[in-house]
């Protein structure tokens, strides 16, 4: 599928830039974003998967200006990866100003530590955002996808109203709270056909025994590097020794 298709004629083509979320301290796996996966840096494996989604019209990673994340800035650069760096604790300036910077229309949100985020997943959700009139899609309202195939999209419009609205520490720590508390944002949300939410379905990397889970799936996959989703649930289903 091509943008072009979700376009009618007359309508404005809109740019769609997908922010990955990124910085290198974690109090629970300082350093995960650069941590080896699979012989690269797991920020690698998830800006190459992000840069699969076809209704994608660029790539960003956001990191902060601290001197901690100077190894992703030199990573990023050093990989040709467009970088945005701001603020540390105002992640929503941060974003705000990243989308701008690269003339976003419609900003895809992606966090560094999801290494096995599925490309047909993120186009979904982006699909879903074009083809309606929507402030905020996402899969996560309700969890039907396993957790660490998080997307959001929204426009540019709702993003700077949150910027410029949002006051509350807690709604400027994270980018899209403020968008989903209140009543005056339209939101939808994108549902798989079968609900993977649980059983051991948790594909985020936050600690140490996440990360070797990441690492039992990609060597067990390393014949497929373009697996997703389903191959994922597939391989869990043979092998549920991966996921102890």
């Amino acid at each position: 599928m091509n943008i072009n298709e979700l376009i009618a004629p007359g309508d404005p083509v809109r740019r769609v830039v997908a922010v990955i979320q990124a910085r290198m301290a974690s109090s629970r796996l300082p350093g995960k974003v650069l941590a080896d996966l699979a012989g690269s840096p797991m920020l690698w494996h998830v800006v190459s998967r992000v840069r699969r989604a076809k209704l994608i019209d660029k790539v960003v990673v956001a990191t902060s200006d601290r001197e901690s994340d100077d190894p992703t800035a030199v990573f990023c650069e050093k990989e040709s990866i467009s970088c945005f760096r701001g603020s540390e604790e105002d992640v929503l300036d941060r974003y705000y100003r990243a989308a701008k910077w690269n003339g976003a229309d419609v900003i895809v949100r992606v966090t560094a530590d999801c290494p096995l985020i599925d490309p047909v997943v993120v186009d979904k959700v982006i699909d879903c955002f074009l083809s309606g009139e929507y402030d905020l899609v996402t899969n996560n309202l309700r969890h039907t996808f396993p957790v660490g195939l998080d997307t959001e999209v929204f426009s540019l419009a709702a993003l700077e109203r949150a910027w410029v609205e949002a006051r509350d520490s807690a709604d400027r720590e994270h980018v899209s709270p403020y968008l989903r508390s209140s009543d005056e944002f339209r939101l939808q949300n994108v549902e798989n056909d079968v609900d993977l939410s649980s059983y051991h379905y948790h594909w985020v990397v936050n600690l140490p025994a996440e990360m070797e889970f990441a690492r039992r799936v990609y060597a067990a996959l390393a014949e497929k590097p373009d697996f997703g989703m389903e191959d994922v649930v597939a391989l869990l289903e043979c092998r549920p020794d991966i996921s102890r």
